[in-house]
This record gives structure tokens, sequence and C-alpha cells, in this order.
């Protein structure tokens, strides 16, 4: 059964109530009043997906709603899809024009590609890799406020690696420069596609090894230790953050 993902921004539109995805009635509607734009399909995954015109109003029957709501509330293979719609979405609307001539860029038949029928450049979506890392003192979680996110929100210091490193190298630089407390024992616990815009959060833990917290004030607004039997507001279901608080990867 094919599904339609329509996004906006960092939202996307669902329909009211139920919150599940817009029917194939609603989409050909929209797409009729050119309110879709950037249209694309993948009949392997069997769903459509396109960019919401912000100068439309919704349909009656629909609202947005965040994307981190959609994924909170959703399973593992469902929240693969979407992701996988949003982030093909922002790659497709980025790469309009060939970054090397500024000819305008065609879809591959195969591939998952766009290709420049001038100097034959071809361009695969763009991946970039961060890593989240929740650091433990015995029983205690450091945890974080950041200023690009929900202020209310504590959550893992993260950050994107940077050219040169490997991510165990880049979850110890990222620590140290945000909180600037040394660790040890880092490990490997998983992976999540996070499409704000095409980053894949690779998730860690460590061991607290010395120091006295001191924060990047340009980065975080602070930083603490938590008792796990007293933790503040943490991120929802559905995101690293949660995964690795919350003791989903023990």
């Amino acid at each position: 059964m094919m599904k339609y993902y329509i996004f906006q921004d960092k939202h996307m539109l669902v329909q009211k109530e139920t919150h599940a995805l817009p029917t194939k009635t609603i989409w050909n509607s929209l797409a009729q009043l050119g309110a879709l734009a950037h249209i694309f399909t993948e009949t392997h995954y069997a769903y459509a997906a396109a960019s919401f015109a912000t100068q439309t109003a919704p349909p009656k029957t629909c609202e947005h709603i965040t994307i981190r709501e959609y994924f909170a509330a959703h399973d593992e293979a469902e929240v693969f899809c979407a992701a996988r719609a949003k982030s093909l979405l922002n790659w497709r609307t980025s790469h309009l024009f060939c970054p090397a001539c500024g000819t305008l860029l065609k879809d591959d038949k195969k591939l998952i590609a766009r290709n420049c029928t001038s100097c034959n450049t071809q361009y695969f979506p763009r991946i970039e890799p961060c890593i989240i890392v929740l650091v433990t003192r015995g029983n205690e979680l450091l945890l974080a406020r950041h200023k690009e996110r929900n202020q209310n929100i504590y959550t893992c210091i993260a950050g994107f690696i940077e050219a040169g490193e490997s991510a165990e190298q880049a979850v110890v630089r990222e620590v140290h420069e945000e909180v600037g407390v040394e660790i040890q024992n880092v490990r490997y616990v998983g992976s999540q596609s996070w499409p704000f815009p095409d980053q894949l959060m690779l998730g860690f833990r460590a061991e607290y090894k010395s120091g006295t917290i001191r924060v990047q004030e340009d980065e975080l607004y602070e930083a603490r230790w938590f008792p796990r039997n007293a933790l503040p507001p943490f991120p929802k279901q559905g995101s690293m953050g949660w995964r690795l608080i919350s003791g989903a990867y023990g």
C-alpha cells in the first residue's frame, strides 16, 4: 500500500486526531492545487514524498506535526521510511543544479543519484556522520541543555565528525570541548538516520575519567550530573538521545 509523505521544513502533514499519513485522495487534491513541490516516488519502498507549499493552507482534515512527534509515535520500520523520504527530499531540493557548471540536474534512471547532462558529473545523496554520547559516572548521567535545541530538554553530548577523525576520536573531542571532562571506555551502541537535514547519528556510551564540568558557552546553557532515578526532562521516544538515556541500549 502506497504511503504519502508531505513535509514542510521540520514538520509533516498528517490527518487530524489519528495522525495518520495523508490519503491518496488528499495527495491528489493538493497536487491539483499546485500545493506540492519536488515530488518523487520510490516504488521499492512504496511511498511518494513532496514538500508542502508554505503559502497554502492545509486541508481542513489535516494538520502539521513535528517530524520528531511522528518518529516518537511509530516503530523502527516506519521511522526508517519517513526518515529516508525526508532525507532524500532535503537532498533533492538542495541539489537542483550542478555545483560544477550550473546545469539543471536530472534523476538517474537506475541509481539514487542526480546527473548533469552537461559535464556528466553524478551526485549521490549526502550523509553527514555525527556522534552522540551518553557519559556515565557510576549511577549518574552527564546531560546538557543545548542552545540550538529545546531549552527545557536535557540530552547527551553530540556533534559532527571532523575531517580525518574516527567516530571514537570525535566522541572524545566533543565531550572535552563541550563540557571539559575526560572520558574512557568509549563504545559504540547503535545508529539512527536523523534527517535534520542529513545526519547519520552514531550512538556511543562512555565512562567519566577525570575533570570538572566546564561548559562551552556558545554551545550549551548548562551541563550537570543527574542520578539515574532523578532525571530531568529528556528527548522523547524515537530519538537516539532517548534510546541512550532510557537505557534502551543497556
